[in-house]
């Protein structure tokens, strides 16, 4: 098939090809029979992945479209393997939809890339070139490497980055519309990078490693969402911090019973090898302090637990700050990129003790105990200033499909990035 043109109707098909999807056809185009007037974008979605396994060379969009449904349209129909452009509409939306969709290209096909492709070092070099060339002379950048990380006291990434014999990296981001290097930061996001995840000596099992690709997720989230901003000129400094490594097992890797101390002079005893992203994010929560700014969003493929609390279809978020939470709830709302709330109080700090250290990374136990997710975002809490104010964690639970379903594609969803940019612009 070459190219199939797409409508929406909310008129019944006389012979529906499908009774679920509701899809007819007449020549080259294929029409989506929708319930009602609503924007209806669940089955968009499960339209979109209908069509997408006809295998059409191209598809476009054609008729009466709501944006969001154009957008859902895209999300389930791009695959791994098909990342071509979608035809949007000819409407006042194209440009927009057309620039975003550059952004979750960019951050999708990140996080789909085999783990050879992305090392840490490969990871922090496509980010900055593709900001520095969406940003110009308004995106500096710098990096911290290897051995460079334990010098200047960003124990986190270090340790756990050690392992492998290619390098773990910070990278920083500065997109400073104004120019004005004294000009206060507006907002820091942090991603957890780990390029390919075994479980260090805490070793995953053969399945459990599959997907481990996608563990710098919330790096590619944080990214893309910068790139939305930059894209977009938004007059607001923004600071990106990317936390890279791979957490592989070699003599010189870290292991159980590690004391690791922060710059912050907070001690961790390491009681799981595989509860690694936690101790990356520190450092890069701490980066993201050290600016001042009065937002900073954090996101991260952190726990299993935000998966058996929300599966596949929400993203997990946690504050200590009320307004600041509720600014991204809102953000994902007006976005359609569905979030929810679980709980974080001061005292989820104390909830993984230790005898030799203030804390532990986890629990003892597998899954890191009941609570696992809020528990991992307490852990958190310890590495950002001013009590948490400001603060948001999110857990991407929504982040990567292991294998299709009937909304999306195997592999990298892009679940989040419009949230994030939308909360950054609306603080």
């Amino acid at each position: 098939m070459s190219q199939l043109y797409i409508r929406l109707s909310t008129t019944p098909a006389s012979e529906a090809w499908n009774d679920k999807a509701m899809l007819s056809f007449d020549g080259d185009t294929a029409t989506i029979h929708l319930a009602d007037e609503e924007l209806n974008l669940r089955q968009v979605k499960k339209a979109g992945r209908q069509l997408e396994a006809l295998n059409p060379r191209s598809v476009k969009l054609t008729g009466s479209w709501h944006p969001e449904q154009q957008w859902a349209f895209a999300m389930s129909f791009s695959t791994a393997k098909r990342t071509e452009q979608i035809g949007w509409c000819d409407d006042e939306h194209k440009s927009t939809l057309s620039e975003r969709f550059k952004a979750y290209q960019f951050a999708r096909d990140l996080i789909n890339q085999t783990p050879e492709e992305c090392s840490p070092q490969s990871l922090a070099e496509q980010v900055a070139n593709w900001l520095s060339d969406l940003g110009g002379a308004s995106v500096t950048v710098k990096t911290c490497v290897g051995e460079e990380l334990q010098k200047a006291g960003w124990a986190g990434i270090y340790q756990v980055g050690r392992g492998s014999e290619r390098p773990p990296v910070l990278l920083e981001v500065d997109y400073n519309p104004g120019g004005d290097d004294n000009a206060p930061v507006d907002a820091a996001l942090v991603g957890k990078g780990i390029t390919f995840d075994s479980g260090g000596y805490s070793i995953k099992s053969s399945e459990g490693m599959l997907t481990m690709k996608c563990d710098m997720g919330g790096a590619a989230t944080v990214a893309g969402a910068m790139g939305l901003l930059v894209s977009q000129k938004v007059q607001k400094r923004v600071r990106l911090f990317l936390c890279c490594a791979e957490n592989l097992i070699s003599g010189h890797a870290y292991k159980l019973g590690d004391v690791i101390t922060y710059k912050n002079g907070v001690t961790v005893e390491i009681v799981n090898t595989d509860a690694e992203g936690r101790l990356v994010l520190a450092d890069g929560l701490m980066a993201a302090s050290e600016t001042g700014a009065p937002l900073i969003i954090d996101a991260a493929t952190l726990t299993g637990a935000a998966i058996v609390a929300l599966g596949g279809d929400y993203n997990a978020v946690f504050s200590l700050d009320e307004k600041a939470r509720d600014t991204v709830m809102k953000s994902a709302e007006l976005e359609c990129e569905p979030h929810w709330p679980l709980p974080l109080e001061p005292w989820h700090q104390e909830k993984c003790p230790s005898a030799f250290a203030d804390t532990a990374n986890s629990r003892p136990q597998k899954g890191g105990g009941g609570g696992g997710a809020s528990n991992a975002a307490g852990f958190l809490s310890r590495f950002v200033a001013n009590q948490g104010q400001g603060w948001v964690h999110i857990d991407l639970a929504a982040a990567y499909n292991g294998s299709a379903d009937n909304m999306y594609a195997a592999g990298a969803t892009g679940h989040g990035i419009r949230t994030i940019a939308r909360a950054v612009i609306d603080s």
